[in-house]
């Protein structure tokens, strides 16, 4: 997960508009937020722990100058809580260059090797993303020596190329580099989302933007254009010029719990929109509900992202739908909160049941999936509570049985609910008197049908496949015994408190 959002405007200030931009981001991560603009001299920066609304205020448009800028919201998949390991991060070699990463490296350990060793840079923080930045400035100084300092787009293109051809993982990024302008890059496989847009400058040329989402353009008045190839980067100089590179060969394959889970409703990502893609997965989960000839008396939603998918699956089964749980909006959503004790504590703060919607009744809880199982463990008792007769569920998407290592908040194999067990074992131990799980080839076509061009979704979350090098049962078993893990699992930290890397170094977006 993690948001981040470039804008580069022609002739006013743009810190207003990335923070409007954060705000249609925050879904992305509530543990950060930060921003840094530039004035062509100077940059300004600004980041704390925090959500967007709280991190920055009315005064900080008279601080963070500047027409040029990036913003990030951040949530930790690891490491240290302290806003030291908020983003951007920041080298001032060469040319000086800030970054915003979403994704996670998987072949950090290696990267870092050689960062601090042969290159002999110092590392201020356990994030992945600061040794990406140290990579791709190791690359642009390299083609420096190669290619003159004459021309800096050319330099930094190659280092974007040499950096794709080192790093493995999922990355998405935007840089600002002092002198030069804005830099956007998507890692070969495509598995984050990032797409470009524009705007007219007032008969004064475009302004561009980049965004995890394309729901950050149309706040600020800008036309999504298209989302990044897989393998592409994207500069705006100073001048406000757009450069376009093909930096290596990729395969599209983004990452479809995207559009399970991550994504907003009203996005569209590489072309296939995501409320679409979720009333399709509700088309698909009716027929097992239909064929279940179960005795359901109504449909319930565990808000918010499951309504689309639970409205279609209303639809066609012609069972009555019920917002029977409701959400206290001032509540993050749990899943992304850090620490187990801190989401199992906040269900009962973020969900209430209506009894009069469940007295006696059967009812089937639809949810967008199920990862550790704990949240719908104790709805499932609320609503039991509540005088429910029986209680079901279904999932929108499939077990999710294998550690996702691109950057979603699901690390390791014994987390995670669906590992090792049967769909009854599961059932059972989630209270329920009947549990039904998304087939995957249905997911799959959920999202193809948006655009059939997707040859290859990430699904390794469900299948163990994961189509990036380096994910190997090593790797995995790593994984599993960091700190990464036991920490996130006994407790959440306090803030500043850090934690010490493995094996497997920390994602922070």
């Amino acid at each position: 997960m993690c948001g981040i959002l470039g804008i580069a405007n022609r002739n006013h200030d743009v810190f207003g508009e990335i923070y409007d931009g954060l705000l249609m981001l925050q879904h992305r991560g509530q543990d950060a937020s930060g921003v840094v603009t530039y004035t062509g001299g100077f940059f300004r920066e600004r980041k704390a722990n925090g959500l967007v609304k709280d991190v920055f205020q009315p005064s900080d448009a008279e601080t963070l100058t500047g027409r040029i800028g990036m913003g990030h919201v951040r949530y930790p998949t690891a490491g240290s809580l302290s806003a030291s390991e908020a983003q951007p991060f920041f080298v001032n070699a060469p040319y000086g260059i800030y970054l915003v990463h979403n994704g996670n490296i998987t072949n950090t350990e290696a990267q870092r090797e050689k960062v601090t060793g042969k290159y002999s840079r110092h590392l201020r923080t356990t994030s992945d993303s600061e040794i990406l930045l140290n990579v791709l400035a190791d690359k642009v100084a390299d083609a420096i020596k190669v290619n003159g300092s004459a021309d800096a787009i050319r330099n930094i293109f190659a280092g974007v190329k040499m950096s794709m051809e080192r790093v493995q993982g999922a990355y998405s990024v935007v840089c600002l580099i002092a002198g030069v302008g804005m830099l956007a890059f998507r890692d070969p496989h495509g598995i984050r989302p990032l797409s470009v847009a524009r705007r007219d400058a007032e008969g004064e040329g475009d302004d561009y933007a980049f965004a995890s989402e394309d729901v950050a353009f149309g706040i600020n008045g800008f036309d999504k254009m298209r989302d990044l190839k897989p393998g592409e980067a994207m500069l705006v100089d100073l001048e406000g010029n757009l450069h376009e590179f093909q930096a290596v060969e990729g395969k599209l394959t983004p990452c479809i719990f995207e559009y399970v889970y991550l994504a907003r409703p009203d996005s569209v990502l590489d072309g296939v929109s995501v409320y679409q893609a979720q009333i399709r997965m509700g088309k698909t989960l009716a027929k097992q509900i239909s064929a279940s000839g179960l005795d359901i008396d109504a449909i319930i939603p565990v808000p918010d992202s499951a309504r689309p998918v639970a409205l279609e699956v209303s639809n066609i089964t012609g069972i009555r739908y019920r917002e029977a749980l409701v959400k206290n909006r001032y509540v993050g959503r749990t899943f992304i909160m850090p620490g187990q004790e801190e989401r199992q504590k906040s269900v009962r703060r973020k969900l209430n049941a209506i009894p009069r919607e469940m007295e006696g009744r059967n009812i089937l809880l639809i949810d967008d999936s199920i990862v550790r199982g704990n949240t719908i463990k104790k709805i499932v008792q609320m609503c039991r509570e509540a005088g429910a007769k029986k209680v079901y569920i279904a999932s929108a998407s499939p077990p999710v049985a294998n550690p996702n290592v691109y950057g979603i908040d699901m690390p390791t194999k014994h987390e995670l609910i669906a590992n090792g067990k049967t769909t009854d074992e599961i059932r059972e131990e989630l209270g329920a008197d009947a549990l039904f799980y998304q087939e995957l080839e249905d997911l799959i076509w959920a999202a193809k049908e948006g655009n059939p061009e997707i040859e290859q979704f990430d699904c390794s979350c469900f299948d163990g496949n994961y189509i990036t090098g380096g994910v190997t049962p090593e790797y995995l078993a790593a994984l599993e015994g960091s700190s990464r893990v036991s920490k996130k699992i006994e407790e959440a930290p306090s803030p500043g408190a850090s934690w010490n890397s493995a094996s497997v170094a920390p994602s922070q977006g």
